[in-house]
């Protein structure tokens, strides 16, 4: 167990003391504390290792990346406590403004570079912006608790709804995609809000640990959707929700051909019947009509009995 002579002796060479107050201000990876500090590598790594160690920060890797983030202990935040009023003296958190500018300037490069390919797809559904008001209106029925997008993609979900939570995070398995969102959630003023790379076969999450999941987008690159929803319930509390938005049944072959879609969409059956399995409450499923269909499904896991009463 980390004591609290164990977190004074990692906080007290001033390199850790650096990187534990940048960590507070935003998650970074090894390389970008390097630029910050202006220190090699190496060196950085090893200071993050005793910090990890004495439970100050949480290490995560991701690809050949890893990302270092300020723990959520109790202890933690004792010591967070107390770098709040240490103030900034090397100048560190104002160089953090270069590495944000980074991010987004490499989410809008990527934008850029595949806007057309997502251009092309929308003009087969309805506009984003229907699409988006209906999964607004189809949560806010009650409060979102803690959120997960799974697949997040760009991170646009996170962006409209994660405001609204009590905490976010986002899931996808593409390093890629996380690094455009991490840049767009820069941006929008959500750089605090995690996201993580991740299977929707195997979340990175307790059981019975989000209140509501959304799936957007991502279910028709399921080959076996049923098991993805079926997680999805796995970590989803008593009384918490998975919405699903995506395509109704279709004969694009074109996207199965050149986007990987591994379903031409769902039949409203198909998914009531996955949530019914998976211990799900379907609700009344939402149909947005254009050449593409989009429906979107809201399945409820039901409430303790003690909550029921209550």
């Amino acid at each position: 167990m980390t004591t609290l002579i164990d977190m004074f002796r990692a906080l007290a060479d001033p390199t850790r003391l650096r990187i534990a107050r940048l960590a507070r201000n935003m998650e970074l990876t090894v390389g970008e504390l390097a630029h910050v500090l202006d220190q090699s590598q190496p060196r950085v790594s090893r200071h993050v290792r005793i910090l990890a160690e004495a439970d100050l920060i949480d290490r995560r890797k991701e690809g050949s990346w890893v990302f270092v983030r300020f723990a959520d202990g109790e202890l933690a935040a004792s010591a967070g406590a107390m770098l709040a009023h240490e103030g900034d003296p090397e100048g560190d958190v104002a160089r953090l403004e270069a590495v944000r500018a980074d991010r987004v300037a490499a989410a809008e490069d990527y934008f850029a570079q595949h806007a057309s390919n997502w251009d092309r797809l929308r003009m087969l559904h309805v506009s984003d912006n229907e699409v988006e008001t209906a999964i607004q209106d189809m949560l806010a029925q009650r409060p979102l608790g803690a959120l997960m997008d799974i697949g997040t993609g760009t991170g646009r979900m996170l962006e409209l709804l994660a405001p609204k939570a009590r905490s976010a995070i986002g899931i996808d398995r593409s390093a890629e995609m996380l690094r455009a969102a991490r840049g767009k959630l820069e941006a929008a003023g959500l750089g605090h809000c995690p996201v993580r790379q991740g299977d929707m076969f195997a979340l990175p999450a307790r059981d019975a640990s989000v209140n509501t999941i959304v799936l957007h987008q991502v279910l028709h690159f399921a080959h076996r959707p049923e098991l993805a929803i079926a997680e999805a319930a796995r970590v989803l509390a008593p009384g918490g929700r998975l919405l699903v938005a995506d395509f109704a049944p279709h004969d694009h072959e074109e996207l199965r051909r050149d986007h990987a879609h591994a379903r031409l969409g769902f039949a409203d059956d198909a998914v009531n019947e996955w949530m019914a399995q998976a211990g799900l409450i379907a609700n009344v499923p939402e149909h947005l009509e254009g050449k593409l269909t989009v429906t979107i499904w809201l399945g409820e896991k039901p409430a303790l009995e003690a909550e029921k009463a209550a």
